[in-house]
């Protein structure tokens, strides 16, 4: 095998293995900055030797193997192993026996790592961290994503992100967050920091804040491979089935998001057909999972629910917006904010007409966090180019413009302010 083959296949192994790789490590250290610091030293090894070597038949246990090794001399050599040694006696001398003198010959490969993988989660979206410190450190152990990678996705320099990931870890360790699966008590608030972090990287993906692209792919990818993770680890978790179903449904419509330049396409405007229904069965299902575990349904579930609508719907017109607009009633009981309150006010819009949601929109133009939020001007934009009041919509579209940091947004923006002026009715809302 030729050493760019070599390179390419250890780039998959390590996408493929390093979470558990980390996981599995940190458990025996106690440290996910040191576990991963072992991880990549374990991947440099592999770069130097599978070029001559050839890539093993089993390289993520290779990898484990002469990361556990590295793991079980920093014990030896470290005050740690006296500190911790009755904790970690019985899996030192576990991890003694398995562990190999030659890194060549490939280690067992039927451990669990379930257990190691769900305390990796929880650990990289601790609360202490914050919210974008944790995404960048899920994104690093959890997703395999190098920091260039991730710096690239958010439109950040990558010593900006490098520093960022550094003051992490760091802050896990100075704080001595338990590399464990949260108590009961806990564990509501932790598996909430978990799906939020997952949620973001979705919604970056999904819907760009900056930059020159509609969509960044790999993000959902990531966060919907993620949530797909913590599905079978927490599996009696109906909002970690409810996230998983929002993702998966709004997956299905990535091809027919953007146009054959990279335009965004609407929701009413897509081609159907694009819609990718494999993904909007395992959406389907995961929503049914979620409903099976009974209790009302939560945030994640609700929008779930919501996104189900639109993907049962053959075309725009059978879209049943009176269940949409009940839904987002539901969601603004249980989670309100004024973001809801916006989408709330799209669905009674398409439901029972653009004077009612454009009197539920006016209501937000008071709210602080709603000031320099490009959708409110763009959402009014479109109910008052409905309700005829061109000279006014032309207005709030150029001001939605004005607004957003995505150019492929600003562009359709500017375009629907250019329809007002001709007096046409724009396209509508995604």
């Amino acid at each position: 095998m030729a050493a760019e083959e070599t390179h390419r296949a250890i780039d998959a192994v390590w996408r493929i293995e390093s979470a558990k790789l980390i996981a599995k490590v940190a458990r025996m250290v106690r440290d996910v900055g040191l576990a991963e610091e072992i991880a990549q030293d374990a991947l440099v090894t592999a770069l130097e030797r599978w070029p001559q070597s050839g890539v093993p038949d089993n390289p993520g246990a290779w990898l484990m193997a002469v990361a556990k090794n590295s793991a079980l001399d920093h014990l030896r050599r470290g005050k740690l192993l006296a500190r911790k040694h009755e904790e970690l006696g019985n899996e030192l001398a576990l991890a003694q026996e398995m562990a190999l003198a030659d890194a060549d010959v490939v280690a067992s490969d039927d451990y669990d790592y379930g257990d190691d993988l769900l305390r990796l989660i929880f650990t990289a979206c601790h609360p202490v961290l914050s919210t974008e410190a944790r995404i960048a450190l899920t994104l690093r152990l959890l997703g395999g994503l190098t920091t260039d990678e991730i710096a690239r996705a958010f439109l950040v320099p990558e010593p900006t992100m490098a520093q960022r990931i550094v003051r992490a870890k760091r802050t896990l360790t100075e704080a001595r967050v338990p590399f464990e699966v949260p108590d009961a008590s806990q564990r509501e608030a932790r598996l909430a920091s978990v799906l939020e972090v997952l949620y973001l990287v979705f919604n970056e993906g999904y819907s760009a804040t900056s930059g020159g692209d509609w969509m960044r792919p790999a993000l959902c990818e990531e966060a919907l491979r993620m949530g797909r993770i913590l599905a079978e680890l927490a599996s009696e978790e109906p909002e970690v089935h409810g996230l998983v179903a929002l993702m998966e449904i709004q997956a299905s419509r990535a091809n027919a998001r953007t146009g054959p330049s990279g335009e965004p396409i609407l929701l009413l405007d897509q081609n159907r057909a694009r819609w990718d229904h494999l993904l909007i069965r395992r959406g389907m299902a995961a929503l049914e999972r979620a409903q099976a575990l009974g209790g009302a349904l939560g945030p994640y579930a609700l929008q779930a629910a919501i996104a189900a609508c639109h993907a049962r719907a053959r075309t725009g017109a059978e879209t049943d917006w009176p269940r949409i607009a009940a839904l987002y009633d539901a969601l603004a009981q249980l989670a309100p904010s004024p973001v809801v309150e916006l989408n709330r006010a799209v669905a009674l819009s398409m439901a029972f007409g653009p004077a009612v949601g454009l009197e539920v929109a006016d209501a937000l133009l008071s709210e602080p966090l709603m000031k320099n939020y490009h959708l409110l001007p763009s959402v009014r934009a479109d109910f008052l180019s409905k309700l005829g009041r061109f000279d006014e919509a032309h207005a709030e579209f150029e001001r939605a413009a004005s607004l957003t940091r995505n150019l492929r947004e600003r562009e359709l923006l500017l375009a629907r302010a250019a329809a007002c002026v001709r007096g046409s009715t724009p396209p509508q809302l995604p």
